[in-house]
This record gives C-alpha cells, structure tokens and sequence, in this order.
C-alpha cells in the first residue's frame, strides 16, 4: 500500500477546480468557500473565477484568507459587500494545471484517473471511475461498474491500493460491506 494519497478535484486538462464560492459571510464582501484541494496553501497561487454560466475564467485577486469554524472565508478585490458577494455564489475557483505544484509519487490530479479502470485487490475489474462528488469535504468516486450499476466509493487512502500510472489503472480495497449495498441482486 502506497503512503498517505492526496488528490485534488479536477475540471479540464487546462483548468483545475479548486473549490466554489458559497454563501457570502458578514457584509464586507466575504464569502465562505468549499475548497477542493488538499492543502489551504494553494490559495497563494494565482486563482481564475468562472461565474455560473460564463465559460471563460477570469483572473481575481485574494485580499485575504482565513479560518472560520472549520471552512476557509476569503474576501477578492473589487467585492467590497455582501450583494457583490452575493452575486459570485457558485463561482467556481480555478488554477491553470501548469500553476500547480509537482507531484509526488503517491499524488494524483483526479482529471488524470477519470475513466480508468477499478480493480480490486484480487485483481477483478470492478468497472470504470466515472466522476467524483466533493460536495461534503469527503471526496466520493462514482464507479461505474462492468454491469452499469453505479458505485459511490470513499476515496480514502485506507481504501485505495494503488495507482498503476503505466496501465491506466486504480486498485482499491472498498470497506466491508460495500459492494454488497450496491451490487446486490434484486431479487
């Protein structure tokens, strides 16, 4: 079993989703954010916003960043009040992937595993990553199995084997229990 695995949820071979801008916090332009990738460091770098329903990104500028009761709030240049703020909920934060940091060995960008195969520790093809949900700061794979049936995975590094870069493939070892909910027969 590989180290500690990280993974940083992904839109485009050019773009990176770094996380989404909720709801506005105060009246002073703040806005508290879903963020995505593993490290709160990676707000240092330079960010692009895509507003719902405009499909190209803008440059922005963080004024600031915080912790507030466990989410990161942030305040950006030029939103100075909570209907400025208002106004950006749902924007999406993005970095160019040639902006992020290199990976170790035992990192993935998801982008890059979307569409591999799923084996299983015995080696059987469980089926295919389809995409991933990040919306409850536990990132969760939907595999869709050989079947068709869809499989909700907790990508947890105690539950993924490995990555195997040279054949486009993904080991893991799903907690007890679980593709017994899913793939059990009807019947």
């Amino acid at each position: 079993m590989l180290g500690e695995k990280r993974f940083i949820c992904a839109m485009s071979a050019l773009w990176h989703h770094m996380g989404t801008l909720l709801r506005p916090h105060g009246i002073k332009g703040e806005f508290c954010i879903e963020w995505y990738a593993d490290s709160p460091l990676l707000l240092d770098m330079p960010l692009w916003l895509q507003r719902p329903q405009e499909s190209s990104p803008q440059p922005i500028h963080l004024r600031s960043v915080r912790h507030h009761n466990g989410r990161v709030l942030i305040t950006l240049k030029g939103v100075e009040d909570r209907t400025a703020a208002e106004s950006l909920r749902g924007s999406k934060l993005l970095s160019r992937r040639d902006d992020l940091p290199e990976l170790a060995d035992d990192e993935v960008y998801v982008q890059d595993i979307l569409g591999q195969d799923v084996f299983l520790a015995d080696g059987s093809r469980l089926g295919r990553l389809d995409h991933l949900e990040c919306a409850t700061g536990q990132e969760i794979w939907a595999i869709v199995t050989n079947a068709g049936q869809e499989v909700l995975f907790p990508a947890k590094p105690e539950f993924i084997l490995r990555f195997d870069k040279e054949h486009s493939s993904i080991y893991i070892s799903p907690p007890p229990g679980l593709l017994e909910i899913y793939l059990a027969s009807d019947g």
